[in-house]
């Protein structure tokens, strides 16, 4: 696999959309983009590697969430590691909503040719924006996620497309998986659920899991 070339503007932390991010658009970009989202405590440059291992040819969307945790982000506040601030979450999903919709926009990329990929608490996020904000996410990839929401509406997600990946030794958000593969099947979105040997760690295994469901036609509903 070649190394896609990138122009100087590609590290620059961008400050004029709704949450600060980094715009990574390949010499040879196919029309495909990527928005990721990162897990908790760190910042947006901890997910490129991956992205740029799953999709070398898609331009990169990495935002940083809002919320300080030790020396890095999250994306809303937590009450423990597994409840989360309702309130939070709802009002920093409609930014990242507005984020997206926005960035689309600005760079003139194309919503219809774009995968969401989110890691542990940017995950989270991703399949709040789906329940919450239908309509922007039609593809999704969903590394160590749980369901965050306590009253998740029933949102028609026929036609949408959604990988889980659970990490067998992840004793945190492992036993939620069947639960979040439950929700997304009830909204009638097109579930391909996982399970690797791994903790709450992504890694090598992550991304050819997904750069093959990627290269998967969109079931015809």
């Amino acid at each position: 696999m070649s190394v896609p070339e990138y122009n100087d503007e590609n590290s620059i932390l961008r400050g004029d959309l709704t949450f600060p991010y980094r715009l990574l658009k390949p010499a040879n970009a196919s029309g495909e983009c990527l928005f990721v989202l990162h897990g908790s405590g760190v910042d947006e440059t901890t997910m490129l590697p991956l992205a740029r291992q799953i999709a070398p040819r898609s331009v990169i969307v990495a935002a940083r969430g809002r919320i300080r945790q030790e020396d890095g982000f999250r994306w809303f506040e937590r009450i423990t590691p597994t409840s989360f601030d309702q309130v939070s979450i709802r009002a920093e999903t409609a930014a990242y909503a507005q984020f997206a919709t926005e960035a689309v926009r600005r760079h003139g990329l194309n919503l219809k040719r774009a995968t969401f990929l989110g890691y542990s608490n940017g995950a989270n996020v991703v399949s709040s924006l789906m329940l919450l904000h239908p309509g922007i996410v039609s593809q999704a990839a969903l590394l160590r996620a749980m369901p965050v929401l306590d009253a998740s509406p029933m949102t028609d997600l026929g036609g949408s497309r959604v990988l889980i990946i659970a990490g067998a030794a992840d004793q945190t958000y492992g036993p939620f998986a069947p639960a979040l593969v439950a929700l997304f099947s009830e909204r009638r979105a097109e579930v391909d659920a996982r399970i690797i040997a791994s903790g709450h760690e992504f890694g090598d295994a992550d991304a050819a899991i997904v750069r093959q469901w990627l290269a998967a036609p969109i079931a015809a509903v």
